[in-house]
């Protein structure tokens, strides 16, 4: 009898880098770390003695499907899952990675974290600046005809909003995501919990100076749409002077990294480019969160010991 069941992927290792954008070592050790968190992952015997589907074929499947954004069915052919479990598969691997590594890779910067951002936004010319903050609209085309109206803003079809706040290494700092996509960036602001460890005064604190005045609280670079707030530092939209064009050209540049964090995470994530196809808005939560750690996850993995001078 054929057996159809496969221990690990049947590419080599450099054509699993070009598939899924990280190494297999990482693979492997995210595999562990899966199977030891929920026994799902585990190979199992039925009734009949006949072995089930294996941890590599379950994560494979998984990986498949967020990478290139495939539909649930296409994976019947190389993974040997049928559609029902091939959702089922997903749905718990991307639980199973929030539980495992959200409190590390979706963490608000500690005090090495900020040391090490404020001293490279030093060197960029901005003392104090955290990162960078924008939305990015994810389209949902599965939304139930009942919310439709409200999950449609100026874009033609249903979205999902998530606003991020990214460094210069593209690492994602902050995720909200869920807002619906009639709202703006100030309304996303206004549901955020962006600013709740400032009010309650949980933020680390830290001292720098620009143009002789101290300060002690972080900002972050953002476009004209947002408020007027000491924390929010914007461009000038009609710079009348060399001294303001200078700095407007500077500010638009360094605010693209949340923009380049975007792109990396949609070109590494092919699912969260593409128009989502589940009907629980639990379910994008989960594979959106899911996406982001993963990112951070290989950014650390790839580009941990580069630091420029």
């Amino acid at each position: 009898m054929k057996d159809y069941f496969i221990e690990r992927p049947r590419f080599p290792a450099h054509d699993f880098r070009r598939q899924f954008q990280m190494r297999i070592e990482l693979f492997e050790s995210i595999l562990n770390a899966v199977v030891n968190h929920d026994h799902y992952f585990e190979r199992k015997v039925d009734a009949t003695g006949r072995q089930g589907l294996s941890p590599h074929q379950k994560l494979t499947s998984a990986f498949r499907m967020l990478a290139n954004g495939c539909s649930v069915d296409s994976t019947d052919e190389y993974c040997r899952l049928a559609e029902s479990t091939a959702i089922e598969n997903l749905n718990r691997f991307c639980k199973a990675i929030e539980g495992i590594y959200r409190a590390t890779y979706l963490r608000n910067p500690n005090r090495a974290d900020l040391k090490r951002l404020l001293r490279k936004a030093e060197k960029r010319g901005f003392p104090g600046m955290i990162g960078s903050l924008d939305c990015m609209h994810w389209e949902w085309k599965n939304c139930p005809t009942g919310w439709a109206g409200q999950f449609k803003g100026r874009h033609d079809k249903p979205t999902i909003v998530l606003e991020a706040v990214a460094s210069y290494d593209t690492w994602i700092w902050h995720a909200f995501f869920g807002a619906s996509g009639s709202n703006n960036d100030i309304n996303v602001l206004w549901s955020s919990p962006l600013f709740d460890n400032v009010v309650n005064g949980w933020a680390q604190e830290f001292r720098y100076k620009v143009n002789g005045n101290r300060y002690e609280l972080g900002y972050y670079l953002t476009d004209g749409i947002y408020p007027s707030w000491s924390t929010f530092v914007k461009s000038f939209s009609h710079p009348d002077s060399a001294k303001k064009k200078l700095y407007s050209q500077r500010q638009e540049s360094y605010r693209k990294d949340v923009e380049r964090a975007f792109g990396i995470l949609q070109a590494r994530w092919a699912i969260v480019r593409g128009p989502a196809r589940f009907w629980q808005s639990e379910d994008l939560h989960s594979i959106m969160m899911t996406c982001i750690i993963l990112h951070n996850m290989i950014v650390e993995d790839e580009y941990i010991e580069i630091e420029e001078d």
